[in-house]
């Protein structure tokens, strides 16, 4: 069982739109459990086997722990019925308080994909007739979205300056995709590392913040009478 499901397309997607919250979390005892859905076969730089030791290498970085469901890159989407069992089961045996995916009109297909399954897969875990020998259904889980590429205007923000070194150290594990090094260039070899931390910067910045990372969300988050209560004076 797990407090956090943090659910990818591929290895490296998580670290990027959460690896601060995560480390953060981590360091407050709470259990963090990484899913990527592929094994990031279709990219341009590294190999499976060199991507498994990269993937767990960052996941020990930030206090988490880690599986990959071996569906296949860039073709979630002819595998759709078996990935939403896989995530079903995962969610009635993890039981998680929360499961986070990503924003689900990020320009990569696969994430795209990824987010739509994880939607959906939340909502059917629920139901006790849906794959009924994949465990106890659950309900009350919160779903929410990390940003991977491009900027969105978060529905909340999580505080990730005290481990924004672990979330640097976690990319940096991924010495084939973000790399100058790497054998092809792609939009992860120059200038990505830099153009997200100027992201987490700005998330920061406009809550009074040195680094956040933003979530979203589509419920209405509660009000606490704790976002009130007692005067600056």
């Amino acid at each position: 069982m797990t407090d956090v499901l943090a659910i990818g397309a591929h290895p490296d997607d998580v670290e990027i739109g959460m690896g601060g919250a995560i480390a953060t979390w981590a360091a407050h005892e709470i259990q963090v459990h990484i899913v990527d859905l592929t094994e990031g076969e279709m990219s341009s730089n590294g190999t499976v086997e060199t991507r498994r030791i990269e993937a767990s290498r960052a996941a020990e970085v930030l206090g988490a722990t880690r599986e990959n469901a071996q569906f296949p890159d860039r073709g979630l989407q002819n595998v759709r019925t078996e990935a939403l069992a896989f995530l079903v089961e995962l969610i009635r045996t993890q039981r998680p308080k929360a499961v986070f995916a990503p924003f689900p009109h990020d320009r990569h297909p696969d994430h795209a994909h990824a987010s739509s399954l994880v939607k959906e897969a939340v909502f059917s875990a629920g139901i006790q007739k849906f794959a009924p020998d994949a465990g106890r259904s659950i309900k009350g889980v919160s779903l929410y979205y990390y940003m991977i590429n491009g900027f969105h205007n978060p529905d909340f923000v999580v505080d990730i300056g005290s481990s924004y070194e672990k979330k640097k150290q976690s990319l940096l594990a991924y010495t084939t995709q973000f790399g100058e090094s790497s054998d092809v260039q792609t939009p992860l070899t120059y200038g990505y590392l830099e153009a997200l931390e100027g992201r987490d910067r700005l998330m920061g910045k406009e809550v009074g913040l040195t680094f956040a990372e933003g979530f979203l969300t589509e419920k209405p988050l509660l009000f606490s009478m704790d976002m009130v209560r007692g005067g600056q004076g």
